[in-house]
């Protein structure tokens, strides 16, 4: 028989004691991945990598209970590892969608500022009262729903907002349209 150097004897002493016992340690540290990836919004933001540290931490466990202890391990360290993943493309998922709604918002002012004003001249232009009360009708109906979506991003929920704002610009462009075709022709050219 081969005599085997002390290194040798201490690495299978320790992949046979690590095989011994519940990796405690890399699922709590699975588990403390996960909460922070909660925490910064993964599980709405990166949904599928949330998802599969969970589940993957759920297979460690079960496999503690099986007492197999190695295959805990792998799921832990996999768990831990979609966490991490969770949390990188959550924040970065948060961060795009937060930039478009922003964006939308600030070309949403823009536009209610113009149909606004439109709106306003109405009465010097002397469009017809059924034309601009329709208008500002639609106006208020488009200022309720960009301050619901405002609220929404108060709260930090862009993915509500997102949607939120599907159609608006359209809507504001539709009033202006109507507005502007309802103006008499002497006003159209001095604008």
């Amino acid at each position: 028989m081969r005599r085997c150097t002390p290194q040798a004897w201490l690495l299978a002493a320790l992949l046979v004691s690590s095989c011994a016992a519940p990796p405690s340690k890399e699922m709590d540290r699975a588990q403390g991945a996960i909460d922070a990836a909660r925490a910064a919004g993964a599980d709405r933001y990166a949904a599928g990598e949330y998802t599969a540290a969970v589940d993957s931490l759920s297979l460690a466990n079960d496999a503690v209970g099986q007492r197999d202890y190695r295959l805990a391990l792998n799921h832990a360290l996999e768990s831990h590892s979609h966490a991490e993943n969770a949390a990188r493309e959550g924040a970065s998922n948060r961060a795009r969608i937060r930039g478009e709604v922003e964006r939308e918002m600030a070309e949403i002012a823009a536009l209610l500022a113009q149909a606004n004003a439109l709106a306003a001249d109405a009465d010097t232009a002397r469009l017809p009262r059924r034309v601009a009360a329709e208008a500002r009708s639609r106006l208020a109906q488009i200022n309720d729903d960009v301050q619901k979506t405002g609220e929404a991003m108060k709260a930090d929920d862009y993915l509500a907002a997102q949607p939120a704002l599907t159609g608006v610009k359209q809507r504001i462009e539709d009033v202006i349209a109507n507005l502007n075709a309802a103006m008499p022709q002497s006003s159209r050219r001095r604008r």
